[in-house]
């Protein structure tokens, strides 16, 4: 299969699996996106910093972005991001379930563990797959 890429070849790619995993009727994208995107805040090292204040004030602007898309969900792709953003919705009372890419296509795969949910929604921590851990066998 070929895709036609416009822009930032990482950022669409990213775009196509999101999409194939939830289905291209539940993405919403934030604006400004792609490469105009805002940083969350946590990266390089300020989310070990000692200095939490600092850094949700930081991750105000990406609060406003993401709490503007109206979406349950915000997926982030790496750690740094994940506990920045599930922070930062800690502190908006969970307006939105924080969960990682990968989280979601081993889910989508069905080869999700149980103990692996924490950060899954009710909508999906029942979802019923198989795994091993899960088995009675």
């Amino acid at each position: 299969m070929v895709r036609k890429s416009f822009g930032d070849p990482v950022a669409e790619d990213l775009r196509y699996v999101v999409k194939a995993v939830v289905g291209e009727e539940n993405f919403i994208d934030m604006s400004p996106n792609r490469s105009n995107n805002y940083c969350c805040g946590g990266g390089g090292g300020f989310l070990q910093s000692g200095l939490p204040e600092a850094r949700r004030e930081y991750g105000k602007l990406k609060a406003e972005q993401i709490l503007k898309t109206g979406a349950e969900y915000c997926i982030t792709p790496c750690h740094n991001c994940h506990a920045q953003v599930h922070d930062l919705s800690d502190m908006r009372d969970h307006a939105w379930q924080t969960v990682h890419l990968w989280t979601l296509i081993c889910l989508s795969m069905g080869i999700l563990g149980p103990n692996e949910r924490e950060y899954l929604g009710e909508d999906l921590k029942d979802v019923d797959v198989f795994h091993p851990e899960s088995s009675n066998f």
